[in-house]
Order: structure tokens, then C-alpha cells, then sequence
């Protein structure tokens, strides 16, 4: 994935309409790869932002009788109390950090950067940015929750990204990653950087999957957070 990982392909990428002063990087779910959030994206792109969208490696997961698919890290369960994956967890987000600074000596700085995620890509991404001295721009995180949320706010503490923004969001019919994780995980965030700066939108009826009315309202986030430089 970024030049350490051989096992994953090459990042699927929404070029910018004109020149890129500003990037997304969002990381899909167990299971998926980056091609549908790529078209996603491509759906409410912004014209100087440029959107990047990795394939995790394939590896054996625990948590669906340890058979091999894309995944950021191992996922053991998925009760509130269950084992993590730490050493997967921490290896994963620093190759999303090694990412983050290819596009930074491609010429975007990193706080023109909003890291973002769906599921286990969205619980990758809060914990990157907790724990990366990277500035960033924010962070969109879908459906998804903190991992290894005991080793903070330690972590925090030592972050660069303390005034970040955050955009949460997730389905309150949600089977697989229940809409109270999602719910604890924006307390929890609140705890850690500063709560004016996070916003959790909840979606009626809303199962473990994205709508429309959540990609206007990531768009609008992205917007916020990455408006055009002036001279553009």
C-alpha cells in the first residue's frame, strides 16, 4: 500500500478537476476495496480536491472463521468487551500515516488532508488521527467506532490533531456496528478533542451501509474543512 505492504494494489484515486490543492484519503470497510468509495466520491467531488481511496491487504479474519479478504487489521469481535487486534491496528495506521505523507511531498500539506473511513476504515482513521503528529485536516468517520479506545486519551494527549474536526456518522439500524458504539465512540471523541468540534449525525432506519443524504452531508464537511486556497 505505501511502498511496505506489497500485498495490496495501488490506491483507486478521483483525480482533482484542476490542480489538486487538497486530498481526502478514505479507508473502506472488511471486506470491500476502495473502487465503490471511489465512485462514491466521484459523485460529489469538489474540483480541487483530490480523493484516494487504498485496498487493504488480504489477510485471515478471526472474526469470519479466519478466511482471507481485505481487511485493515484482524477483528477478533464485535461485542464492546472483545480481544483487539492491537499490533495489527498500530501496523495498519502507520502505513495510512506513510500515506498521508506521499501526498504531503506530493505538494498538499498534511492540515489540506481529511482522513476518513467506512466501518473498520472509519475506526482506522479516528485512531490515525488521535495518534498521528500529522495535522490534519479532519477526520469522516461512518458507522464505525474507536478502537483500542483504552490506550487514550494518553495517546491524545501527545496529538497533533486535538482541534480537529470531526464528522460522525452512522444509521440507528445499524446490526453489525450498533448505533450505541457510534453513540459512545462521539463521547468518548468529545472527551478527547474539543467538543464544539465534533458533529454525529444519526439517519433514521439507516442499516450498516451509506446514503445519500450522508454523502451531502460529507460533501458539505469537506467543503467546510477545505475550502478553495484564494488564489485558485
Amino acid at each position: 500500500m505505501c511502498g511496505n505492504n506489497m500485498s495490496a494494489p495501488l490506491p483507486a484515486i478521483v483525480p482533482a478537476a484542476r490542480k489538486a490543492t487538497a486530498a481526502v484519503i478514505f479507508l473502506h470497510g472488511l471486506g470491500d476495496t476502495g473502487h465503490g468509495w471511489a465512485e462514491a466520491f466521484a459523485g460529489i467531488r469538489i474540483p480541487h480536491v483530490k480523493y484516494i481511496c487504498p485496498h487493504a491487504p488480504t489477510m485471515p479474519v478471526t472474526l469470519n472463521m479466519r478466511m482471507n479478504m481485505p481487511s485493515w487489521f484482524d477483528i477478533y469481535g464485535l461485542s464492546a468487551n472483545a480481544n483487539e487486534d492491537e499490533a495489527g491496528i498500530k501496523r495498519a495506521s502507520e502505513n495510512i500515516k506513510a500515506l498521508i505523507d506521499q501526498e504531503v511531498k506530493n505538494g498538499i500539506p498534511s492540515h489540506r488532508i481529511i482522513l476518513g473511513g467506512f466501518s473498520q476504515g472509519g475506526a482506522l482513521s479516528l485512531y490515525t488521527a488521535l495518534t498521528t503528529q500529522q495535522k490534519l485536516a479532519g477526520v469522516v468517520a461512518l458507522s464505525c467506532w474507536l478502537p483500542l479506545h483504552k490506550s487514550f486519551p494518553q495517546a491524545a494527549a501527545n496529538s497533533a490533531n486535538k482541534d480537529m474536526h470531526v464528522l460522525q456518522c452512522h444509521g440507528d439500524a445499524d446490526p453489525l456496528v450498533p448505533y450505541a458504539f457510534g453513540i459512545q465512540t462521539a463521547e468518548k471523541m468529545k472527551a478527547l478533542i474539543s467538543p464544539a468540534n465534533i458533529t454525529f449525525k444519526s439517519y433514521r432506519g439507516l442499516p450498516h451501509s451509506a446514503c445519500p443524504e450522508e454523502m451531502v452531508d460529507v460533501k458539505r464537511f469537506i467543503e467546510k474543512q477545505l475550502p478553495p486556497i484564494s488564489d485558485e
